[in-house]
């Protein structure tokens, strides 16, 4: 057999082990790399047998939904209690007393408690506040200011001498009357800077409550399910992987209880992983945030 008969012959043998493997009939074996989420929703009422989660939507997200809820609220920046503070339209005084202490809320009852005598005569609106507060000749040997505003500019070295000299008798009054700086806080709330805190923080929250669940599902949807009249539900064709079971802040109720989940589950190639929900695994709705 010649050399160009030899390699003919083994190119054909090749070509027909080829069309025997690969042929008509003949198929590639396949790995399936995919899993299967069974998920069992139940909730425990106050002394009540457990209640099926019935026709409500499980979302399976790549990320915590909490983790989602805080990265939109890192992005929403609030401003620090120091930033905060430099906004008011208050005196620098107030800001600098605000800074220095754990207060906001300058209403609040027992303020006296916090505020000082030299606190009064050095900041101008705690000092109207107890001039207000003492008005009316209520209180006895209340000193009286014998400089008046207009000499401010025309006779402002007159008026600066008459200024510190009632601060000083006004400061040794405090000091020797303290039941004087109760009420002072009545006479505050114009310049109270604690609603508006409070508008801040609520604005911050609401809105992050609004965006987190669009974020969820636009960036961290891996699937979804709606629950049957048993509480259960089927994902199926998932990448093996990490995931969390959430109902986006959502609420699920039976009785007395509102429930809501954000759990974590791990998906492995080609099995079916099952999932109970129930009041271990939940957050109360009654006391979460988002």
């Amino acid at each position: 057999m010649t050399a160009m008969r030899k390699v003919f012959t083994a190119v054909a043998v090749l070509a027909l082990a080829s069309f025997s493997i690969w042929g008509p009939g003949a198929r590639a074996q396949t790995v399936n790399t995919n899993g299967t989420l069974e998920i069992t929703a139940r909730i425990t009422p106050t002394a009540a047998r457990p209640e099926p989660v019935r026709q409500f939507t499980f979302y399976l997200l790549t990320k915590s939904y909490e983790e989602i809820a805080k990265e939109i609220g890192t992005a929403d920046k609030l401003p620090t209690r120091a930033e905060f503070i430099d906004d008011l339209k208050v005196s620098r005084e107030l800001k600098d007393w605000l800074k220095a202490h754990d207060v906001l809320d300058l209403t609040m009852p027992g303020l006296d408690k916090v505020v000082t005598a030299d606190d009064i005569v050095h900041t101008p609106e705690f000092l109207l506040a107890y001039q207000r507060s003492n008005s009316g000749g209520v209180t006895t040997g209340l000193p009286n200011p014998k400089y008046t505003e207009a000499e401010k500019t025309e006779k402002p070295e007159r008026y600066e001498r008459q200024k510190q000299e009632y601060l000083v008798a006004l400061k040794k009054f405090i000091v020797a009357h303290p039941v004087t700086m109760n009420g002072i806080e009545l006479e505050l709330d114009g310049v109270n800077p604690q609603n508006k805190w409070v508008k801040i923080q609520s604005d911050h929250t609401k809105r992050v409550l609004r965006l987190a669940p669009d974020v969820a599902q636009t960036k961290y949807l891996a699937g979804k399910g709606d629950t049957d009249l048993d509480g259960r539900a089927v994902l199926s064709g998932l990448a093996a992987g990490s995931y969390w079971i959430s109902t986006l802040n959502l609420d699920a109720a039976a009785g007395d209880t509102r429930l809501r989940w954000d759990v974590g589950v791990t998906i492995r190639p080609g099995q079916a992983t099952r999932i109970e929900l129930t009041n271990l695994n939940a957050t109360d709705a009654h006391a979460s945030t988002p």
